[in-house]
């Protein structure tokens, strides 16, 4: 039985009760309406001026009135969020009423899906100061052998109820993925685990969780971005799994999840598994490629759709993303994964200024064309469009009430002492201790009291983080110094390191991916960002030898994949993984180091254990192999 809520059913939550089920428009829609609904546009940026095409980055915060003239005139279906769109809950709240009235001003008169990016850890477009963001999927994988699904349950409860009060009723979450590759950039810790069946059980308990209160949830990346060490957003990745290895790897938590839960949504990966289809098309510049899963209507229709038995919405992962972008024209990219068997085209066209509006309409006539001349086949369009419209009437998408009730609810709920206590709840839960191949010596913490104590972070955010975490955790102060990766100079570094009676280390592996610093337009400013984050990782390397030498108890942190304790721990006594490194500069300086900082301290401290279980495995490397480990660097992804 779907746990998803049903047309006229009683829902778990008050406040995620929504008016009654919509009935249909009377009247035949137009072909032009129907793929009006099939298309989610991304407004993260819109200029006024005359500003060039691409090249935009004023944050839309209110809805222009040309742009909700146009969700009117050709029936949008739905709209995507980004962290430059969100604020406060005043300001959010508006922005998706006026989305929503732009809506019910169309002829078909369907509410929009207003959707979102809120896995949890790494990426999380709210405004961590405003709601709860968790410390991930991989941290909730490590609750589990004592835990069970108990904060995979509770992280999707609340990440549901927090945007259902904002307005937003879609949640691309939660990431299904198995993370089988260590050099994964853009997986990792968004995967719960190695293990398949974990995965499966975890994602299941969030997927009805978040379904249950009345939020869609949407898996991803169908049918599986783990063991891929390209980043879709910057090339296109092949997996060269068996399609025994797949089926019984990457597609088993989709399965299993699909017969379960029947997930509202489910999205597609930029990613070639030529074991599923072998078959090639020809790219803009001329190349014969293998069909990426977005593209191949073997992946979608045959697999997905017949085999798998899926029957609700399948959205694309952003078009705009290279592992598309790079190939197709837009036009071609929306026609080609309709005819896939794709139901929503997500982020199909850029609108970001007056000049670039047409396109919208240029779009929309080419899909029209395209149906047409049967590129698109019109009994599968209404079957699309009537599934859209089936979603539709079976959730909450619309607000209750008026702009300052829903603000009142939504203030009262939004990061709530509940919500934060389960955050810290998971967060302490997930820090694990790492094995070591010495680990016979039963290495205990080092005591800090009265002790010079000296941290190594990657940036003085963090450190300020564990600092200010310590001091507020220890019964007396501490004696605490920090370095800085990102300092320009560390020639005193090592004077400093000599006066340290304990050494806490940590580092964050890999470079964080686009998807977590924000689905980033402007993809040449990785180039900066990946040989900084090189230069940071010679640095540390630089800085562990020493203090090896120096023999100073040390404590290497994991903050993100742990898979780098292999490389980094070695020099330590002992390792921990947090899975997550989540602070912000205006939390700290109101005295909050966030809910893994201040778990850290705490076993830091001796004040708690580190309970949790590594969801993957850590291959060990050998002293000669500690060269520093592969970042996400456009160069090595092409």
């Amino acid at each position: 039985m779907s746990n998803q809520p049903q047309p006229g059913t009683e829902r778990t939550h008050p406040e995620a009760t929504g008016p009654e089920p919509r009935s249909e428009p009377r009247s035949e829609p137009s072909i032009r309406q129907m793929l009006g609904q099939k298309l989610m546009l991304d407004l993260r940026y819109y200029c006024q001026d005359a500003t060039p095409a691409g090249k935009c980055r004023t944050p839309l915060t209110s809805l222009p009135p040309e742009l909700a003239q146009l969700i009117s005139q050709y029936d949008i279906g739905g709209v995507i969020l980004f962290a430059e769109n969100l604020q406060d809950s005043q300001q959010i709240i508006t922005l998706n009423r006026q989305l929503q009235q732009a809506a019910t001003r169309s002829d078909l008169k369907q509410p929009l899906f207003i959707s979102i990016d809120q896995e949890g850890g790494r990426v999380a477009r709210l405004p961590r100061q405003l709601a709860t963001s968790f410390s991930g999927n991989m941290a909730i994988g490590a609750t589990y052998p004592q835990h069970g699904n108990y904060f995979a349950e509770q992280a999707g409860t609340i990440l549901a109820d927090e945007l259902l009060a904002l307005g937003i009723n879609v949640n691309f979450a939660p990431t299904v993925d198995v993370n089988v590759n260590p050099d994964n950039p853009v997986i990792n810790v968004r995967a719960f685990a190695e293990n398949p069946l974990v995965v499966a059980e975890l994602g299941g308990a969030m997927t009805a969780a978040m379904q249950q209160r009345g939020v869609i949830a949407a898996l991803k990346h169908f049918p599986g971005h783990g063991d891929t060490h390209v980043d879709s957003h910057l090339g296109l990745p092949r997996v060269e799994h068996s399609r025994q290895q797949i089926d019984q790897i990457d597609l088993l938590p989709f399965a299993e999840i699909i017969n379960k839960q029947q997930p509202g949504m489910i999205m597609t990966a930029h990613i070639q598994y030529p074991a599923l289809d072998s078959s090639t098309f020809t790219a803009k510049d001329g190349q014969q490629m293998i069909k990426p899963a977005t593209l191949s209507r073997a992946i979608l229709h045959d697999l997905l759709r017949q085999q798998l038995g899926y029957n609700g919405l399948i959205v694309t992962d952003a078009l705009d993303m290279a592992g598309i972008s790079h190939f197709f024209s837009p036009h071609d990219a929306v026609i080609a994964t309709f005819a896939a068997g794709a139901d929503i085209a997500l982020m199909p066209v850029k609108l970001q200024s007056p000049a670039e509006l047409a396109d919208l309409a240029a779009l929309l006539n080419a899909l029209e064309q395209a149906v047409a001349n049967d590129q698109l086949d019109s009994t599968e369009l209404r079957a699309s469009y009537q599934r859209i419209i089936s979603l539709k009437q079976q959730y909450p998408l619309l607000p209750e009430g008026n702009a300052a009730t829903q603000l009142a609810a939504a203030e009262k709920l939004l990061g709530s002492p509940a919500h934060r206590q389960v955050e810290l709840a998971l967060a302490q839960a997930a820090i694990t201790r790492i094995p070591t191949a010495d680990d016979a010596k039963n290495t205990s913490l080092p005591l800090l009291k009265d002790k010079q104590i000296v941290l190594i972070m990657p940036d003085s955010n963090k450190a300020a983080a564990l600092s200010l975490a310590l001091q507020q955790q220890s019964p007396q102060p501490l004696q605490i110094q920090s370095l800085s990766l990102l300092q320009d100079d560390l020639s005193d570094a090592g004077l400093l390191l000599a006066q340290a009676d304990v050494v806490i280390s940590g580092f964050i592996t890999p470079m964080p991916s686009l998807a977590e610093i924000g689905g980033m337009d402007d993809v040449s400013a990785l180039g900066p960002l990946a040989a900084r984050y090189q230069r940071q990782q010679q640095d540390f390397l630089s800085l562990l030898r020493q203090v090896e030498q120096l023999q100073a108890p040390h404590v290497f942190i994991s903050l993100r994949a742990p898979y780098d304790a292999a490389v980094y721990g070695q020099y330590a006594d002992l390792s921990l993984a947090s899975y997550a490194y989540n602070s912000e500069d205006s939390a700290i300086a109101a005295g909050d180091p966030g809910a893994t900082y201040t778990a850290l301290a705490r076993v830091l401290l001796g004040q708690a254990a580190p309970a949790g279980s590594l969801p993957v495995t850590i291959k060990p490397v050998l002293p000669e192999q500690t060269a520093p480990v592969a970042s996400n660097n456009p160069a090595k992804t092409r």
